[in-house]
């Protein structure tokens, strides 16, 4: 009796910890840390990100600068590059050590692609072809800087950009399928 009086127990136990379990609405994913590296940084990138526009981005920077670091430089940078201000960006990367350029241009791309994913290649193409300037191989920014140029009527640049995304990405996807399709666009208007 004792047996099935645990049974029991431990079959009601169950059956709460499976309803409690279910909800009515999809599990809320946590909010995505914006950083690569120190929490400083994220914090501080996802704070600024509102003020990094063409009006706000220097007085912002002035009153409430990033951390000192590699990595508060970089989203510092970035938070120019996403205001438009691509010519200063550059300038501040250059200054860089060579291995804090490279993580520039990593910061840098990971806050200019969802920009670009969004749709908005326009607005991505100067970040995207700053990133290769600094990170000549990464193939999703030959993509958007190509797509930018297209958009923007700068055919030869997106030939470029577009043929080197093909080399680079051997993969049969959607990606791939329309940048064949806008290299033929621009090979046969």
């Amino acid at each position: 009796m004792r047996i099935q009086h645990l049974l029991g127990l431990a079959f009601v136990g169950v059956s709460l910890i499976a309803i409690n379990g279910r909800s009515a609405s999809p599990p809320v994913e946590p909010p995505v840390q914006i950083g690569l590296g120190d929490g400083n940084t994220g914090g501080w990138f996802a704070t600024a990100k509102p003020f990094c526009n063409a009006l706000e981005v220097d007085v912002h920077l002035r009153q409430a600068p990033p951390p000192a670091t590699d990595n508060g430089t970089a989203y510092g940078i970035a938070c120019r590059a996403i205001a438009g201000q691509i010519s200063m960006a550059r300038t501040q990367i250059q200054q860089l050590t060579v291995s804090a350029q490279g993580h520039a241009a990593q910061v840098l791309f990971q806050v200019g692609h969802p920009i670009a994913d969004a749709g908005d290649d326009r607005a991505a193409g100067p970040i995207m072809e700053l990133v290769l300037e600094f990170w000549p191989n990464n193939y999703m920014a030959m993509y958007h800087a190509g797509m930018s140029a297209y958009a923007t009527n700068r055919s030869a640049a997106a030939e470029r950009y577009l043929s080197d995304f093909l080399v680079a990405y051997p993969s049969g996807d959607g990606w791939r399928a329309e940048a064949v399709r806008v290299l033929d666009i621009i090979e046969d208007p």
